[in-house]
């Protein structure tokens, strides 16, 4: 196979010359300078056919393939680890079955136009990486730029693609593919996150292309280094060997403060890249051909990655961000935000709560209410109650035995456990969800995460007693090593929140010496009850008034948004029955103090997705998780037609569509085998919705239509 071909970030003179030639002179600009926060710069050149930069070579069909393999699985080179990362991360974000919309609705051989083609995709251009960091080598955020050989320069573009969830520098491939389909320069950030962990046992660290060196040779080229002296480093792993420190979670840095920052740095980065390759000369110095007067941004992405893109509009003094698009976003609202909502003529009495606290609240009681007898058939609930019963009954009981349930039998303590999150804002649609959740253990590992990110609590102080690490097999599930290859690949297949790629949540304070969350037991309860006490005392820092209470609310104040776009045209998009980041925690609220905040002034549109949740990669799993595809459409379809109409209004002027509910049409048929999607599942989004979908604002309520 042809290696791509790697080259040093200016030696596309030629072909820029002959470009900059067709723009015109360069009289008036000034010189293309590198960003102070930009490190070492290293492109490669894709041909789009045996490499390329949205598939990684393996096209349409080899995405929806197995996964590609390894040389040596042990020790993969840079080139196996993008392909394997590009592979994974754009899977993980997709339904990839083509009864689910894959190759039809989206997919690389769809065309902007939603032109369905016979070819495989591939993207040929360059690739540019970097770091961005303040010259300790502490934060290390890691940038990405890929321009299409498509660009062309008498309409330049650039998209942003922040990384969704905690994922590494391709994690937002879906909201890059628009752009890279444009023709676009595509600004990709980890937001200093990522996959790939510090192995504290045997001190190595991962690059920035993923391959991995001991700490000490990587030096400030580690894409995470954990914090730790060497003293502190072999206390730690004399009390807990074989545990890992994980970037979003233990940086210290509180990451999710600078995620718009970080996607201003993408775009700036993106401009300089842009200029370097295609840029006009002057002698043998490039110059500012593309600028923010000349160039339409785009920030765009989902969940966290979405949140980041407002965050950065909200940030964007300068005019680097010309419009935004994003779906699911997840974001920190003001502790008072000064605006309630209603569904219909019900008021929703709990709204606006921040992350880590629906997500505590969840990690606590979600277990027991995914046995209620009201959720029957929905999506595992069944499977849950069947693998999860003893456990979760467990955590029902002590639940009541700490009174924080009144009910006295398992069945009416779940019905109880599931009222209290209808209260605390999910939705019922939501409500369905909770069963496959709290299987794939979302709530805590979202919820250790960010309280650990929050509060910059290092891997050695064990926050509420967690940590993470390969265990043996269930049902003891005890720490041990972790497999060379799972370490080795854990760049390309990890998510960067832990359970993933075989590193587990261990809980270090349970009875009997740590286990793997799920099996471990309390100490207060001495109950096999899902970790109960670990959920109590996350749970705590949200609640309580302690010095680690005070370090979250630190770390939360310096994550909250305030509301205030700049007046740019933005539509975000957001699926009703989302149970990870519940709409009136998050746009629903967000949109509402936005108009607050704006006015007048606002071209925010929100639009509401009927049967549409946060997981679009679940409705690909129907023996896995049957009832997703007979019930959910792929919201992904929601943000694509989102960056159209931003694109769109940006170059034609053409009118953003009024914020309304758009109604979707579930594919139905039998869970886990849904007749194929059509076109008349995902309709398109009205400019002028009917008023019964008309979404409205008065004074400081939101009404969203039922």
């Amino acid at each position: 196979m042809t290696q791509p071909t790697r080259f040093p970030l200016a030696a596309t003179a030629l072909a820029a010359a002959a470009l900059a030639t067709a723009c015109g002179g360069g009289g008036g600009l000034e010189a293309n300078v590198k960003p102070a926060f930009i490190g070492n710069v290293q492109q490669t050149e894709y041909d789009g056919s045996t490499d390329d930069l949205l598939t990684a070579g393996l096209g349409k069909t080899g995405l929806a393939g197995a996964a590609p393999g390894y040389a040596n699985a042990a020790a993969p080179t840079a080139a196996e680890l993008r392909r394997h990362a590009i592979y994974t991360n754009y899977r993980a974000l997709l339904d990839m079955t083509a009864a689910g919309g894959y190759g039809l609705l989206y997919g690389p051989n769809v065309a902007v136009d939603g032109t369905v083609t016979t070819g495989e995709g591939k993207v040929a251009g360059g690739e540019y990486v970097a770091y961005a960091d303040d010259g300790t080598g502490r934060q290390n955020v890691t940038l990405l730029v890929q321009v299409p050989s498509s660009f062309d320069p008498a309409k330049p573009c650039i998209v942003t693609a922040t990384s969704s969830g905690s994922r590494g520098v391709y994690g937002a491939l879906s909201a890059g593919e628009w752009g890279l389909k444009r023709g676009c320069a595509v600004a990709y950030t980890d937001k200093g996150t990522g996959a790939a962990p510090h192995d504290l046992q045997n001190d190595t660290v991962p690059l920035i292309d993923g391959r991995r060196a001991s700490a000490a040779t990587a030096g400030n080229a580690a894409a995470f280094r954990a914090a730790l002296t060497p003293a502190e480093l072999a206390t730690f792993n004399a009390q807990t060997p074989n545990r890992f420190a994980f970037k979003h979670a233990h940086s210290q840095q509180n990451p999710e403060k600078d995620w718009g920052k970080s996607t201003l740095q993408a775009v700036q980065f993106a401009f300089y890249v842009l200029n370097e390759r295609l840029g006009k000369l002057s002698d043998t110095t490039r110059l500012q051909t593309f600028a923010r007067g000349n160039t339409i941004v785009i920030a765009s992405s989902a969940s966290n990655g979405g949140g980041s893109a407002l965050a950065a509009a909200e940030l964007d003094t300068e005019g680097w961000i010309d419009g935004v698009a994003v779906s699911e976003p997840a974001v920190e609202l003001p502790a008072d935000p000064g605006v309630s909502i209603r569904r219909g003529a019900n008021a929703i009495p709990v709204s606006a709560r921040t992350l880590i606290d629906f997500t505590t609240y969840a990690q606590v009681f979600q277990p027991c209410a995914s046995l209620a007898a009201s959720l029957a058939g929905t999506p595992y609930q069944a499977a849950y109650a069947a693998g999860f019963g003893a456990l979760a009954g467990a955590r029902c009981a002590s639940l009541q035995a700490k009174g924080l349930l009144a009910a006295t039998t398992t069945a009416a303590q779940a019905e109880e456990a599931l009222a209290k999150l209808r209260a605390y804002g999910w939705e019922d649609e939501a409500q369905r969800l909770h069963p496959s959740l709290a299987a794939f253990e979302v709530a805590p590992a979202v919820a250790v995460t960010f309280a650990s990110a929050l509060t910059r609590a290092g891997v050695q102080e064990r926050l509420c007693g967690y940590g993470y690490g390969a265990t043996t097999a269930l049902p003891l599930a005890v720490p041990q090593a972790l497999d060379a290859v799972s370490l080795a690949t854990m760049f390309a297949t990890g998510n960067g929140v832990p359970p993933a790629s075989n590193v587990q949540l261990i809980n270090d304070n349970s009875v009997g010496g740590a286990a793997r969350d799920i099996v471990s037991r309390s100490p207060s309860t001495g109950s096999y009850d899902l970790n109960l006490d670990g959920a109590l005392c996350l749970r705590q820092l949200v609640d309580g008034s302690g010095a680690w209470a005070t370090r979250l609310k630190t770390g939360l104040d310096e994550t909250r948004r305030n509301g205030n776009l700049r007046g740019k045209p933005a539509v975000i998009v957001h699926g009703r029955d989302d149970a990870l980041l519940p709409a009136s925690h998050t746009s629903r609220p967000y949109y509402a103090l936005n108009q607050k905040v704006e006015g007048a002034a606002s071209r925010l549109s929100y639009i509401e997705v009927t049967n549409a949740q946060h997981f679009d990669s679940f409705i690909g799993l129907p023996t896995i998780l049957p009832g997703y595809d007979s019930r959910y459409i792929p919201l992904h379809v929601y943000l694509n037609r989102a960056m159209d109409a931003v694109y769109a209004h940006l170059t034609a002027g053409t009118a953003l569509p009024a914020s309304q509910v758009l109604r979707t049409v579930p594919r139905g048929g039998t869970p886990g085998a849904a007749p194929a999607i059509t076109a008349a599942n995902v309709p398109a989004i009205p400019t002028t919705p009917a008023a019964a979908n008309a979404i409205a604002f008065s004074g400081t309520t939101l009404t969203i239509p039922e």
